[in-house]
């Protein structure tokens, strides 16, 4: 009876060390991180089969049993996930509880329009395309903004998700974002701004954004359309005439063009464009609420990434001639 005693006594010992070591080992797999989709509602016995069918050389019988075992197997989480060559079947349980899916990035740039915005999301195959076929009124419908135009309403920064999430889910952050964002800027604004809402410093902000080469110029610019605003002259920004010809717009500015009216053209209408042009950052955002104080009402582009600034039309002239034309 002892010698049984001791047989079985080593059986365990012998067992549990096996156990211990299979737990700290690296699950069999290739040199490439593989995916592991996890449904809502899988049971644990299901997960351990799911990890088996993505690609992990192991026994899924011999995996519940340790999920079972550890008393966290009503713990995983669903997700999208990856699993990296190198992960023991702790380190596995471990991240399912966690749940520390996959994650990816997208980085909307500023001074993107909604449409180059749209073409980005079309272009990840990571992220779920809810969006896709929707108008953009019904998108943002969707986003709880029924009756507003997309354009400018989403922040310029790198997103994370999780692989599989909803572009919805991705643009709703970008457009909270932006809402606090512009929330913080218009209580910072100047009190004697011509600007009556945190919407006209948003389409402001979006000029701002597309006219500045160099940062140093930003509160500059938007002292120049500041002044303009002010005394009632047209702002005459290429970028809004630009933005209004849109798809049609072949790179080449041309006089005809400037001359073709659309609601942007602030060529041939007065005040702000009806909708932002583009996304502004926050420093564009502070621009427009807090410009420079400058007697400018002309600038002009120096060809090295700097404007000139002009008080007068025949300063302007001057400095359009040297640096456009070539003229001394």
């Amino acid at each position: 009876m002892r010698r049984l005693l001791v047989f079985v006594l080593v059986i365990v010992i012998a067992a549990g060390g096996a156990a211990f070591w299979w737990l700290h080992q690296p699950l069999p797999m290739g040199n490439e991180p593989l995916e592991l989709a996890i449904e809502p509602g899988t049971t644990p016995r299901g997960v351990a089969r799911d990890v088996v069918a993505a690609g992990v050389r192991t026994d899924a019988q011999l995996l519940y049993a340790w999920f079972r075992f550890s008393g966290q197997d009503r713990m995983i989480k669903a997700g999208n996930y990856e699993i990296p060559p190198g992960t023991t079947p702790r380190g596995l349980l471990a991240k399912l509880v966690r749940g520390e899916e996959a994650l990816r990035a997208l980085t909307l740039v500023e001074g993107w329009n909604f449409r180059q915005v749209r073409q980005a999301l079309a272009a990840d195959d990571q992220i779920k395309p809810d969006s896709r076929g929707l108008t953009d009124e019904a998108l943002m419908a969707q986003l709880g903004r029924p009756g507003v135009a997309p354009e400018g309403r989403f922040f310029p920064d790198t997103y994370t998700y999780a692989k599989g999430s909803s572009d919805l889910a991705v643009l709703r952050r970008a457009l909270h974002a932006m809402d606090r964002k512009l929330e913080a800027a218009w209580s910072q604004r100047s009190p004697d701004t011509p600007l009556k809402s945190a919407d006209e410093a948003l389409i402001l902000a979006s000029i701002v954004e597309k006219e500045t080469g160099r940062a140093s110029d930003r509160a500059q610019i938007a002292g120049v359309f500041v002044n303009r605003l002010r005394t009632g002259m047209l702002l005459q920004t290429d970028p809004t005439v630009i933005y209004g010809l849109g798809e049609k717009f072949d790179g080449n500015l041309r006089r005809r063009d400037l001359l073709a009216d659309t609601p942007w053209n602030t060529y041939t209408r007065g005040g702000l464009p009806p909708t932002p042009i583009a996304m502004p950052g926050k420093a564009s955002l502070l621009a427009a609420v807090q410009p420079e104080r400058t007697k400018a009402l002309y600038f002009v582009a120096k060809g090295d990434g700097t404007s000139h600034f002009s008080a007068s039309l025949d300063e302007h002239n001057r400095a359009v001639n040297r640096y456009q034309r070539g003229q001394q």
